[in-house]
């Protein structure tokens, strides 16, 4: 009965170990691209810049920083997922092109705690603001956006 167990045991980790080597060959999420940064906003102050630069970058700028695990599936998978996805609904590198952002969505988001995402911030501690960072920047991103507000209104 033992001799059985362990058996299945060496197959099924054989098999796991398989499964990882081939999902490796999915050409999803390692296209780390960061294309040129086209136009950033008038930024209040270089403190905001160096606040966002911080918390928000990685996902909403082309300017990512790709980390060893980026390139490892399935995990690219969902790194590539969220910038994407985060690129799409607003980037700081791209200010002069139309964005689906409003500054209230913004402060919801951080304020509430959604941006960033708790798993981002696991990873990343650098963007684990403080309290007092994280009103600096709500207020830093409140006076940017009146001041320079993103094409197409959404600001």
């Amino acid at each position: 009965m033992r001799m059985g167990l362990q058996r299945i045991l060496l197959v099924a980790t054989l098999v796991g170990v398989g499964l990882f080597g081939l999902i490796q060959l999915v050409p999803y999420g390692r296209n780390h691209s960061n294309p040129p940064v086209l136009a950033e906003p008038r930024w209040n102050t270089p403190a905001t810049r160096t606040l966002a630069a911080k918390a928000c970058f990685d996902c909403h700028s082309n300017l990512t920083t790709w980390p060893w695990y980026s390139n490892v599936a399935p995990v690219s998978w969902l790194v590539q997922r969220d910038v994407d996805g985060g690129r799409s609904q607003f980037n700081f590198s791209e200010w002069n092109k139309p964005q689906d952002v409003s500054i209230g969505d913004a402060v919801d988001a951080i304020r509430g705690g959604s941006m960033p995402p708790a798993i981002y911030r696991l990873m990343h501690p650098t963007a684990r603001l403080s309290g007092t960072e994280n009103d600096a920047l709500i207020k830093g991103l409140v006076a940017t956006f009146a001041a320079d507000p993103p094409k197409g209104g959404g600001g």
